[in-house]
């Protein structure tokens, strides 16, 4: 296997190849084994400097990049646009340009916009990684996601199923494990309310279910979504209370199925609607394994990256 990613930037899933995921994934399962030592840093990127480009707010992504960054003894700029020259009017490219004067290598951006990251990549020689662009795509956290359920998996998800179960429209998370989990062979439904489901779905080769019993007793997996109440501009559902009656996952369901499914979320919960405590802190849940996760795949993505740079 190539020591090096296809690419010189994460822009997103659908860009990497399968070879490049299964590398993430070595060079992540041995950084975990970093994290979980006495000295939990290495000299890696010692003379790299990060810059987290944050123009939304995103406490968990952010502190899970700059913890990576730190664990590899990169210098770090946090950089946050509510603070910045960006109210005042400057562009993004102007802010970016600035910043990179600063001498900065490796440039971790979030942006409310599609393709901003895309964007930016062609006018700047910095490598970029996507934390996360509008509702289009969110690449490390379905790579955490998919790294989670590969390791749970003893390293195969061919033919593996996998739900992705709530607010499919406005998740920037669906989308990039839908292209992740199919380079790896699994097959993928989506499940919730008909009005929080693109009509795109079925194209992409996704199923499509709005019945949460079914979706379950089909699946190997359940990566339940955030509803995402702050990027609705209309109802699409009556109330939350409704939501959770119909779409929300609680012991009582998963007692009914006839076998054990696993349970996701890239959090935050909303405890109550989507998943009940006792199924979020149960023995069927790998979220805490998703956030220890989030931290190795994100230092294997920084350290290959930085091997791109030229």
């Amino acid at each position: 296997m190539d020591s090096k990613l296809s690419v010189r930037h994460l822009l997103g899933i659908k860009e990497l190849t399968q070879s490049d995921i299964l590398h993430i994934f070595e060079t992540g399962a041995q950084f975990k084994e970093v994290i979980n030592r006495p000295i939990k840093k290495v000299p890696s990127l010692r003379d790299i400097t990060v810059a987290n480009v944050f123009f939304e707010n995103s406490t968990r992504t952010r502190l899970s990049f700059e913890l990576a960054e730190k664990r590899l003894s990169a210098d770090v700029i946090n950089f946050s646009a509510a603070s910045s020259s960006v109210k005042k009017g400057e562009t993004l490219l102007d802010t970016v340009r600035n910043i990179l004067s600063m001498k900065v290598d490796m440039i971790v951006m979030r942006h409310s916009c599609p393709g901003a990251p895309h964007f930016l990549s062609k006018h700047i020689q910095a490598n970029i990684i996507n934390a996360g662009d509008g509702t289009h795509e969110h690449p490390t956290q379905a790579l955490l996601d998919t790294f989670s359920m590969y390791q749970h998996f003893d390293g195969n998800l061919e033919g593996k199923k996998v739900v992705i179960v709530g607010d499919i429209s406005h998740s920037r998370v669906a989308l990039s494990n839908i292209f992740a989990l199919q380079k790896l062979g699994a097959e993928v439904m989506v499940c919730g309310p008909i009005t929080l489901i693109p009509k795109y779905m079925e194209a992409l080769g996704v199923k499509v279910e709005l019945d949460i019993r079914k979706a379950l007793q089909w699946c190997d997996v359940a990566n339940v979504l955030r509803i995402q109440m702050e990027r609705q501009k209309t109802k699409n559902f009556p109330s939350l209370r409704e939501y959770s009656t119909y779409y929300g996952i609680n012991k009582a369901l998963l007692e009914e199925l006839n076998k054990e499914i696993l349970i996701m979320h890239p959090g935050p919960i909303n405890r109550g609607v989507e998943l009940t405590s006792d199924v979020a802190d149960s023995e069927h849940s790998i979220i805490l394994d998703q956030v220890e996760n989030g931290v190795a795949t994100r230092m294997a993505i920084l350290f290959l990256l930085a091997q791109r740079q030229e």
